[in-house]
C-alpha cells in the first residue's frame, strides 16, 4: 500500500521540478506519489478527452507514470515543465496504442504501396516531395480528403471519425477505402 501523501498546495513548475529531482536522485516514493496524485487525474482527463475508454485511459495513466518513475533522471526542467513532459509521454503512449489497433494502417506503408501501383517515381520519392502528396489529396473531394487526413495524419480511429463527423462507422470505412483507391489513381497519373 502506498504511503499516505499530504496534499500539495504549491503547484509551481519549480516545485514539480524539485519533486522529480528527488525521484531521480533518491527514488523518493513520497515525491513520486505526490506527482502521481496531482498529475494522474489530469492525464486521465486528457486521455478521456481523446475519446479513450475509461479503462484504457487508466492503463495509459499507469503506463505513463511507470515511465516517469523509470526515466525520472531524463526529466530536464530547463527544456520543459513537468506537465509538458508528462503529457508528451501520455500522448506518445496513446499514439502507440492506436497504432497497435487492428484497423491502423501505417501511413508510410500505405503510401509506399500506392507508389508501387504505377507511379514512375522511386519508392517514397513523391512522399519526400510533400507538394505531390498535397496536390493528390487536394484533388480528392473535400469530404474524402478530410477523412483521409483524420485517419492518417491525425491518427484518429474509424470510430472517432464517425463520431466526430456524425456518420455511420460503415460509411467511414467504405469512404476511406474508396479514397485510397482514388488516391492510387491520382498518384498513378503523376508520371
Amino acid at each position: 500500500m502506498p504511503p499516505s501523501v499530504t496534499p500539495v498546495k504549491e503547484e509551481s513548475a519549480a516545485h514539480w521540478a524539485g519533486q522529480m529531482a528527488a525521484v531521480a536522485a533518491n527514488r523518493d516514493v513520497e515525491a513520486f506519489m505526490r506527482v502521481f496524485a496531482y498529475f494522474g487525474p489530469r492525464v486521465k482527463r486528457y486521455l478521456c478527452g481523446l475519446r479513450v475508454s475509461e479503462p484504457a485511459a487508466d492503463d495509459l495513466v499507469q503506463e505513463t507514470m511507470l515511465r516517469v518513475w523509470r526515466h525520472a533522471a531524463q526529466f530536464d526542467p530547463t527544456r520543459a515543465t513537468l506537465s509538458t513532459w508528462l503529457f508528451r509521454i501520455a500522448r506518445n503512449l496513446y499514439i502507440d496504442s492506436v497504432r497497435r489497433q487492428p484497423h491502423w494502417i501505417d501511413t508510410q506503408d500505405a503510401l509506399e504501396r500506392l507508389d508501387a501501383t504505377g507511379s514512375e517515381l522511386g519508392q517514397g520519392e513523391w512522399l519526400a516531395d510533400g507538394e505531390v502528396l498535397e496536390r493528390a489529396i487536394a484533388a480528392l473531394p473535400a469530404g474524402q480528403a478530410r477523412m483521409l487526413r483524420m485517419a492518417y495524419f491525425e491518427a484518429k480511429s474509424h470510430t472517432e471519425i464517425a463520431h466526430e463527423l456524425d456518420v455511420p462507422l460503415g460509411s467511414v470505412k467504405s469512404v476511406l477505402r474508396r479514397t485510397i483507391l482514388k488516391l492510387q489513381v491520382v498518384l498513378g497519373d503523376h508520371k
